[in-house]
């Protein structure tokens, strides 16, 4: 992009603006100390009442730091005089002609972007979006810019984060993914069809000592021809009638289109053993399974995949999630929403399934055949993460490698698990009914176990070979060793996929 139009256009102003933010102590920390941890997770969940009344309680070394708070994160109104003596680098002047800050009715200033402070454990960002509809009056506008939201974050803790050369950010919006990939790529390319979300894209990454290589366009046309060791894309996948309402959130694509094509194609960009990792919602029509329609999308592409789904929505809460998002007027949002509900109906679509897609290029000279694994994962405390992908990912290779009789020769080690026993009572006291081992953190990590499978695990330490464990077994229970091993080696399959088991080194 040769460079960005829409608000923040000028640099100067990007680095002034970032000088007196950071000058003033406007950081992930230094917002959470200045709030307190009251104040500060009443606000993290969207009680802003507190933290407000923390920002008109702050000292007089941290005034600077309360305006810059009320400004960009609550929404507040302040005097000209509060403004300039937050901001004296960049000047009022330039922040109101630039789109960062505008009038009121009374005299006072208010934001007119959301810029705030994100970490990911190791670095301090500064992101700027557009103020989501909770902070201004009305309906958003139709090239609104989302901030960072759950399904961001959630993009952003499950990305695979080992170093690579080139990284493609397929619909950037404000730029969270890509301040992450250039931590770790020598490359970004960060793509959208939103002019406005590349002007701000372009801002976060100025803020933040970045650069990319922005483009505007759809799909995958501004990168035509071109492969990357990694693509992630939040796109706009709500599932809909094809309407172009909201840049951040419709396509113009009727269904779930976008999310089928991005699968479709995304293989054609990747290099050889090339991961893209993609947030997608799918229509489950009545009657039917989701991952037949997800699969479907599959067949054919040639790529492994792990797609979990997340959470699944009826109709009305899913449409009520959207047009709550966009802060239309009660009647408008019934309008539309009544009208998105009826062709729900007409399309016989039960629900929609919401998750992420990761999938994963096969290697130079790599034969074997797709690898998909289609799941739903549900657990609060199940949430992806990029060490959990990329150890998946290898384990589904391991087993491949690996034939029956290396696995046997195999020594095994059981991870930190719990054994969770399902009893009811009976004549004779408890009675167990049912058994699984999970693993901690682990999305997905739980395995069903009975009596055998369940000593098997216990015996796996490391220390002898998987089928000599198996002949104890057998010799204790007085079965055949063959058949015992025949029936334990899917098992033993299934934990060692499920990182329950793992070969010790």
């Amino acid at each position: 992009m040769t460079g960005p139009s829409g608000p923040l256009r000028s640099t100067a102003l990007v680095d002034a603006l970032g000088a007196d933010l950071r000058s003033a102590g406007y950081t992930t920390d230094g917002v959470a100390d200045l709030l307190g941890a009251d104040a500060g997770a009443a606000f993290s969940r969207g009680l802003w009442w507190s933290a407000l009344r923390a920002t008109d309680r702050a000292p007089a070394d941290r005034q600077r730091l309360a305006v810059l708070v009320r400004l960009f994160l609550l929404g507040a109104g302040e005097s000209p005089e509060r403004v300039a003596l937050a901001m004296p680098t960049a000047g009022i002047d330039a922040l109101t002609a630039e789109g960062v800050v505008e009038a009121t009715g009374d005299g006072a200033l208010r934001a007119a972007l959301d810029i705030r402070p994100h970490g990911d454990g190791t670095r301090d960002f500064l992101v700027v979006s557009d103020q989501d509809a909770g902070l201004r009056p009305g309906p958003v506008r139709h090239d609104h810019v989302l901030g960072i939201g759950g399904a961001s974050v959630s993009l952003a803790h499950a990305v695979v984060r080992a170093p690579v050369g080139r990284a493609l950010d397929l619909g950037t919006g404000c730029g969270i993914q890509a301040l992450h990939l250039d931590v770790h790529c020598d490359d970004v390319v960060a793509t959208d069809t939103n002019p406005r979300a590349l002007a701000l894209a372009a801002a976060t990454a100025r803020l933040n000592g970045m650069s990319w290589d922005l483009r505007c366009g759809s799909l995958f046309e501004p990168v035509a021809g071109e492969r990357f060791d990694l693509i992630v894309s939040n796109p706009p996948f709500v599932v809909g009638t094809g309407a172009l309402d909201y840049l951040y959130r419709d396509s113009g694509m009727v269904g779930d289109s976008l999310s089928e094509k991005l699968i479709q194609h995304v293989g054609d960009h990747l290099e050889p053993g090339g991961t893209a990792q993609i947030m997608a919602n799918w229509m489950v029509r009545e009657g039917h399974d989701w991952r037949d329609r997800v699969g479907g999308w599959l067949a054919g592409t040639g790529l492994h995949a792990w797609v979990v789904q997340r959470e699944f929505a009826d109709p009305v809460s899913y449409v009520s999630l959207w047009t709550s998002d966009a802060g239309e007027l009660p009647e408008e949002a019934a309008r539309r929403g009544g009208q998105w509900l009826d062709w729900f109906a007409e399309e016989g679509i039960a629900g929609v399934g919401m998750g992420m897609i990761t999938v994963r290029a096969p290697r130079h000279g790599e034969n074997r055949p797709p690898d998909q694994v289609l799941e739903e994962i549900t657990g609060a405390d199940e949430g992806l993460t990029g060490p959990e992908v990329e150890a998946f990912l290898a384990r589904r290779e391991y087993l491949h490698r690996t034939s029956d009789a290396r696995l046997l020769a195999a020594r095994l080690s059981t991870a930190p698990v719990f054994l969770e026993e399902q009893s009811l009572p009976g004549p004779e006291g408890w009675q167990t009914v049912g058994a699984a081992v999970r693993r901690p953190g682990g999305p997905g990590a739980v395995l069903g176990v009975d009596e055998v499978s369940r000593a098997l695990l216990a015996g796996c330490r490391g220390e002898v070979p998987l089928g000599t464990l198996i002949e104890l077994l057998a010799a204790f229970h007085g079965v055949d060793a063959d058949a015992l091993a025949a029936a334990a080696l899917p098992v033993v399959r299934e934990a060692i996929g499920r990182g329950i088991l793992y070969e010790a080194d």
